[in-house]
């Protein structure tokens, strides 16, 4: 079991989550249960699946979280890629989502990598 407040990818994708949030505040009300509601919850899950991924007794059960967590990286890219197109997002509030969102799916693809190479 390893503590996931430990991780610099739990911290960033945390981070990300927070900024996240605050670049959702202004989308449109009609967006709420829509767009808004997926690209927080799908941000969310990405340091949620990590932490759960750390609670795990076996490296073998904290990759799969950590995979899982890789799933809901690429959802949230996507997300942000449509509320670009939409106009909800600007191309500089973006821009520097997306490159954080491309970090964490590195560090996560790195870990994975390391977790499997050790069983």
């Amino acid at each position: 079991m390893k503590n996931f407040r430990d991780l610099k990818v739990w911290e960033k994708s945390h981070w990300l989550t927070l900024e996240v949030y605050k670049a959702t505040m202004p989308f449109p009300k009609e967006e709420v249960y829509g767009l808004t509601s997926q690209l927080r919850r799908s941000c969310a899950s990405i340091p949620a699946n990590i932490a759960e991924g750390c609670g795990r007794g076996t490296d073998a059960e904290m990759a799969r979280f950590f995979q899982i967590a890789m799933g809901s990286a690429s959802e949230t890219e996507y997300h942000l890629l449509l509320a670009r197109d939409l106009r909800l997002l600007d191309s500089a509030a973006h821009g520097a989502l997306n490159a954080c969102i491309t970090e964490v799916k590195r560090m996560l693809a790195s870990l994975i990598k390391k977790l499997k190479a050790d069983r």
